[in-house]
């Protein structure tokens, strides 16, 4: 099996361009399935794949994690089927584990401005902080987009920034003016570091910041803002999307600027915004339930 998962590992990385997060997290799922079956992927049934889910969330992962899994191993498989190794493909019929949908989790816009306006001193560090809340606001980065940016992908003339998305899609988005001001701001402090790496943001060593360091950017200051629940640069990515929508934005001009493949996937924050929708009702319409409690 161990040889197989290499091949499709290698598959993934030549012809499909997969990163290495992406073919990590492949190389874990099927180290699971391998462990788990104990057969050569000849021998391989349905109820093997069905047990391996069923033993993940026996074991207390989410649905979401083992349908995660599932996928990676339903992918293997049809590889193996398509290169003529196994004479079909036992995961195709086994159905992903129902979760319950959650909408996404997003910022009100007093407590979005309170994260941006919280890094304060002058220096590298928090002139960097400031500029990297500032860009996820104003264009709705995914964190490995923010992180791979280079100093030649920002465009303070025209106030644009070339991000390189999923399935290396380019795709050009506006930066807003206050976040141009935090870039503009961010790069005299670069350029004075005189350091040679093409990387936009940087960490202490001068090198090129990860999506971790990214990401602890982002809990560091929710958490003096008083927000210590789940929120991450994901969050500041629906945030984003979410108050574009609340302010009238059409949906279509919001997929093309989170990059996204499908409408579908875009349309979740339509839900969200019934949602806010139906709070302010209730907070201000005088027939709602709130305004009756009070009679």
């Amino acid at each position: 099996m161990k040889e197989h998962i290499e091949k499709f590992l290698r598959y993934l990385e030549i012809q499909k361009d997969a990163s290495r997060h992406t073919l990590r997290a492949y190389g874990k799922d099927l180290e699971e399935f391998s462990a788990f079956v104990k057969k050569r992927p000849e021998d391989i049934e349905m109820i093997d794949v069905r047990g391996f889910v069923a033993q993940q969330i026996k074991n207390g992962l989410s649905k979401t994690t083992a349908g995660r899994r599932l996928a990676s191993v339903r992918s293997f498989l049809r590889f193996l089927y398509r290169e003529g190794y196994i004479k079909s493909n036992p995961a195709r019929l086994v159905t992903t584990p129902k979760t319950s949908k959650l909408l996404p989790k997003f910022l009100s816009v007093d407590d979005m401005f309170s994260l941006i306006e919280k890094p304060e001193g002058i220096g590298l560090m928090p002139v960097r902080d400031r500029a990297i809340l500032e860009l996820f606001y104003s264009s709705g980065l995914r964190v490995s987009e923010l992180a791979g940016l280079n100093i030649e992908d920002i465009n303070t003339r025209e106030g644009l920034v070339k991000v390189m998305g999923k399935g290396k899609k380019e795709r050009l988005l506006p930066i807003g003016s206050k976040a141009l001001d935090a870039i503009r701001s961010y790069l005299v402090e670069r350029i004075l570091l005189k350091k040679k790496s093409s990387a936009l943001f940087l960490n202490r060593s001068g090198t090129r910041l990860t999506d971790r360091g990214v990401r602890r950017i982002v809990v560091k200051y929710a958490k003096l803002i008083g927000i210590n629940g789940s929120i991450g640069p994901h969050t500041l990515r629906h945030t984003f999307a979410s108050h574009l929508l609340q302010s009238g934005a059409d949906l279509r001009v919001i997929q093309e600027l989170l990059g996204h493949a499908s409408l579908s996937t875009t349309q979740k924050y339509t839900h969200l915004d019934i949602t806010h929708l139906m709070d302010i009702y209730d907070k201000a319409h005088p027939l709602s339930d709130e305004h009756r409690k009070d009679e």
